[in-house]
């Protein structure tokens, strides 16, 4: 990160390494892109274009009608029309954010928000299409919002340090695995009410966060294919330095002088590089844990205790 909160929020695209403000930014743009359009295409008469090109966005349930709108699986995870639902979301989304990034970093936790947001598109499909509960409602049924995706953030930062505590309004001091636990089971609770389907998308990004956190401390990283699509992209639209050619006269050395520049860059190659942490590391971090207690660790301390965990 680079700034406070807005800076990071309004210089999003021009910093790499920052997926939180990204996602966020996308999210944000989406929403008043679409709220502007909903109100201009409504009082110029014209409502129909503006629900045509919001049934382009939204995840349908009904697989004949999505496969010729493959998108949607993406788009809809991008794509909010209340206010509150919106705030909400980002709302989680930065605070457990902030969490997963610390830990794993910038590009995973654009991973685990992006599967979250697929796996919860899968299961509401799956459900909607083999469920009688929902046949009716199966032609016309549609899906929009960034909780699934969501939702795999919360729970996959509440797998990776479920002790960590939130100061809540009323409540006080309470340790995000119990935040985690309690929206996942209102959200089973509701997956047969007014809003199953949102519901269901919810359990479903749930379940990917949990699994991938899982399988990422065996050393499996399920995100590697959406890592490798971002990973070109970013190659793409990179901005490429001009070239500036030009004759620097060769400088010679002599032996004291070559074999100090070797041996300050064997020095600096040795101190850099990414070992794996040792177990005298570890239990110097296990000992400033119980001197300090977790939060006072730095973030490089928790990396390698996360690194070491995973053995």
């Amino acid at each position: 990160m680079y700034g406070g909160f807005w800076d990071n929020l309004r210089n999003a695209f021009r910093h790499s390494n920052n997926s939180l403000y990204k996602i966020m930014a996308i999210n944000i743009l989406v929403f008043f892109v679409m709220v502007i359009m909903r109100v201009f295409f409504t009082f110029s008469g014209a409502g129909n274009i503006y629900d045509g090109l919001r049934g382009l966005l939204m995840m349908p349930a009904d697989l004949s009608v999505f496969i010729v709108r493959p998108w949607s699986i993406l788009t809809y995870m991008f794509f909010h029309e209340g206010l509150f639902h919106i705030l909400f979301n980002m709302l989680f989304l930065y605070w457990f954010g902030l969490i997963v990034d610390q830990y794993l970093g910038s590009r995973k936790l654009a991973n685990l928000y992006i599967l979250g947001g697929i796996a919860g598109a899968v299961l509401y499909v799956v459900m909607y299409n083999i469920s009688p509960y929902f046949e009716e409602v199966l032609p016309m049924a549609k899906m929009l919002g960034a909780s699934a995706g969501v939702y795999a953030i919360v729970v996959g930062a509440a797998t990776l340090a479920p002790n960590t505590t939130f100061q809540l309004i009323l409540l006080g001091p309470v340790k995000i695995k119990y935040i985690a636990i309690f929206y996942v089971v209102i959200a089973f609770v509701n997956s047969a009410g007014s809003n199953a389907g949102g519901e269901l998308a919810h359990l479903g990004g749930a379940a990917l966060g949990f699994f991938y956190i899982i399988q990422l401390r065996k050393g499996n990283d399920w995100g590697r294919p959406i890592q490798a699509i971002g990973i070109f992209f970013e190659k793409l639209l990179e901005k490429k330095p001009s070239v500036k050619v030009s004759y620097r006269k060769k400088k010679t050395y002599s032996t004291t002088e070559k074999y100090t520049s070797e041996k300050n860059s064997s020095k600096t190659n040795v101190s850099g590089s990414g070992t794996a942490p040792t177990q005298e590391e570890i239990d110097l971090i296990l000992d400033k844990i119980a001197d300090k207690g977790y939060d006072g660790l730095s973030k490089e301390e928790k990396r390698k205790l996360f690194e070491f965990s995973k053995k």
